[in-house]
Protein backbone atom coordinates (compact mmCIF):
# COMPACT_ATOMS: atom_id res chain seq x y z
CA UNK A 1 0.00 0.00 0.00
CA UNK A 2 1.34 3.23 -0.92
CA UNK A 3 1.90 6.14 1.72
CA UNK A 4 0.78 9.77 1.35
CA UNK A 5 1.83 12.19 3.35
CA UNK A 6 -0.01 15.92 2.77
CA UNK A 7 1.48 19.10 4.11
CA UNK A 8 -1.19 21.98 4.24
CA UNK A 9 -1.88 25.87 5.60
CA UNK A 10 -5.33 26.61 6.37
CA UNK A 11 -5.75 29.42 8.49
CA UNK A 12 -8.89 31.97 8.08
CA UNK A 13 -11.78 29.72 7.19
CA UNK A 14 -10.30 26.53 6.93
CA UNK A 15 -10.92 26.21 3.80
CA UNK A 16 -8.13 23.90 2.73
CA UNK A 17 -8.34 22.29 5.97
CA UNK A 18 -12.04 20.61 5.11
CA UNK A 19 -10.45 19.29 1.89
CA UNK A 20 -7.64 17.00 3.30
CA UNK A 21 -9.43 15.96 6.12
CA UNK A 22 -11.88 14.53 3.49
CA UNK A 23 -8.73 12.82 2.07
CA UNK A 24 -7.22 11.80 5.48
CA UNK A 25 -10.78 10.47 6.40
CA UNK A 26 -11.41 8.34 2.87
CA UNK A 27 -7.72 7.71 2.52
CA UNK A 28 -5.77 7.61 5.74
CA UNK A 29 -3.26 9.69 4.81
CA UNK A 30 -0.76 11.53 6.53
CA UNK A 31 -1.59 15.33 7.64
CA UNK A 32 1.11 17.83 8.66
CA UNK A 33 -0.10 21.17 9.61
CA UNK A 34 3.06 23.14 7.96
CA UNK A 35 2.20 26.14 11.06
CA UNK A 36 2.66 23.59 13.74
CA UNK A 37 5.32 21.39 12.38
CA UNK A 38 8.24 23.13 10.87
CA UNK A 39 10.31 19.81 9.78
CA UNK A 40 9.06 15.92 9.16
CA UNK A 41 11.22 12.72 7.76
CA UNK A 42 9.16 13.02 4.60
CA UNK A 43 11.30 10.13 3.11
CA UNK A 44 8.91 6.59 3.84
CA UNK A 45 6.25 8.38 1.96
CA UNK A 46 5.35 7.37 -1.54
CA UNK A 47 3.22 10.38 -2.39
CA UNK A 48 3.60 14.01 -0.72
CA UNK A 49 0.82 16.66 -1.67
CA UNK A 50 1.22 20.15 -0.91
CA UNK A 51 -2.21 22.39 0.03
CA UNK A 52 -2.62 25.84 0.70
CA UNK A 53 -5.12 28.71 0.48
CA UNK A 54 -3.47 31.47 -1.61
CA UNK A 55 -1.92 34.61 -0.08
CA UNK A 56 -0.49 37.33 -2.52
CA UNK A 57 -1.32 34.70 -5.69
CA UNK A 58 0.76 31.97 -4.21
CA UNK A 59 1.08 29.08 -1.54
CA UNK A 60 1.24 29.82 2.06
CA UNK A 61 4.75 31.08 2.71
CA UNK A 62 4.37 28.04 6.06
CA UNK A 63 4.16 25.52 2.83
CA UNK A 64 6.71 26.61 1.21
CA UNK A 65 9.37 26.71 3.17
CA UNK A 66 8.50 23.46 4.76
CA UNK A 67 8.59 21.78 1.29
CA UNK A 68 12.15 23.89 0.73
CA UNK A 69 13.62 22.43 3.98
CA UNK A 70 11.95 19.11 4.28
CA UNK A 71 10.97 17.39 0.73
CA UNK A 72 13.33 14.71 -0.41
CA UNK A 73 14.81 14.63 -4.08
CA UNK A 74 12.95 12.02 -6.63
CA UNK A 75 9.37 12.40 -4.80
CA UNK A 76 6.04 11.68 -6.47
CA UNK A 77 4.25 14.97 -5.46
CA UNK A 78 0.52 17.03 -6.03
CA UNK A 79 -0.94 19.82 -4.72
CA UNK A 80 -3.99 21.58 -3.83
CA UNK A 81 -5.09 24.56 -3.28
CA UNK A 82 -7.89 27.05 -2.02
CA UNK A 83 -9.21 30.30 -3.16
CA UNK A 84 -11.87 33.16 -3.77
CA UNK A 85 -10.49 34.26 -7.44
CA UNK A 86 -9.89 31.05 -9.49
CA UNK A 87 -6.40 31.46 -11.88
CA UNK A 88 -5.17 27.92 -13.39
CA UNK A 89 -1.67 29.30 -14.01
CA UNK A 90 -0.12 31.80 -11.41
CA UNK A 91 -1.17 29.84 -7.83
CA UNK A 92 0.92 26.86 -8.43
CA UNK A 93 4.12 28.30 -9.81
CA UNK A 94 6.15 28.89 -6.46
CA UNK A 95 5.63 25.57 -5.03
CA UNK A 96 6.45 23.95 -8.93
CA UNK A 97 9.56 25.56 -8.91
CA UNK A 98 10.40 23.93 -5.52
CA UNK A 99 9.71 20.39 -5.92
CA UNK A 100 11.16 20.79 -9.56
CA UNK A 101 14.41 21.88 -8.17
CA UNK A 102 14.44 18.72 -6.50
CA UNK A 103 13.66 16.66 -9.25
CA UNK A 104 10.48 15.58 -8.23
CA UNK A 105 7.39 14.04 -10.52
CA UNK A 106 4.37 16.35 -10.27
CA UNK A 107 1.37 13.73 -10.48
CA UNK A 108 -1.26 16.82 -10.45
CA UNK A 109 -2.43 20.26 -9.13
CA UNK A 110 -6.07 20.67 -7.73
CA UNK A 111 -7.63 24.24 -7.36
CA UNK A 112 -11.07 24.44 -5.28
CA UNK A 113 -13.06 27.55 -4.90
CA UNK A 114 -12.90 28.82 -0.83
CA UNK A 115 -14.47 31.63 1.07
CA UNK A 116 -12.20 34.75 0.77
CA UNK A 117 -12.68 38.09 3.07
CA UNK A 118 -9.36 39.24 2.46
CA UNK A 119 -9.21 43.08 2.12
CA UNK A 120 -11.89 44.84 -0.12
CA UNK A 121 -13.61 41.17 -0.35
CA UNK A 122 -14.70 41.67 3.82
CA UNK A 123 -16.53 44.61 2.83
CA UNK A 124 -18.60 43.05 0.40
CA UNK A 125 -18.97 39.85 2.55
CA UNK A 126 -16.46 38.06 1.24
CA UNK A 127 -15.94 36.07 -2.04
CA UNK A 128 -17.11 32.18 -2.76
CA UNK A 129 -19.27 32.01 0.05
CA UNK A 130 -20.15 28.72 1.39
CA UNK A 131 -16.87 27.50 -0.59
CA UNK A 132 -15.75 24.71 -0.13
CA UNK A 133 -18.78 22.74 -0.45
CA UNK A 134 -20.28 19.12 -0.63
CA UNK A 135 -19.53 19.65 -4.63
CA UNK A 136 -16.10 20.89 -3.82
CA UNK A 137 -15.55 18.40 -1.26
CA UNK A 138 -16.40 15.39 -3.48
CA UNK A 139 -14.25 16.35 -6.51
CA UNK A 140 -11.06 16.56 -4.20
CA UNK A 141 -11.73 13.41 -3.29
CA UNK A 142 -12.24 12.12 -6.87
CA UNK A 143 -8.66 14.15 -7.69
CA UNK A 144 -6.84 12.03 -5.24
CA UNK A 145 -8.47 8.92 -6.39
CA UNK A 146 -7.52 9.89 -9.76
CA UNK A 147 -3.83 10.30 -8.35
CA UNK A 148 -3.72 6.30 -7.00
CA UNK A 149 -5.44 4.95 -9.56
CA UNK A 150 -2.63 6.28 -12.18
CA UNK A 151 0.03 5.41 -10.22
CA UNK A 152 -1.51 2.07 -9.64
CA UNK A 153 -1.36 1.41 -13.78
CA UNK A 154 1.91 2.07 -14.08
Amino acid sequence: MMKTAIVYYSKHHKNTEKLVDAISLQHGVTLINASENKNADLSNFDYIGFASGIYFASFANQVLTFAENNLPKNKKVFFICTCGFWSPVFYFRAIRRIAKSKGCRELGAFQSRGYDTFGLFKSIGGMAKGHPNEKDISKALRFYQNIINKSADR
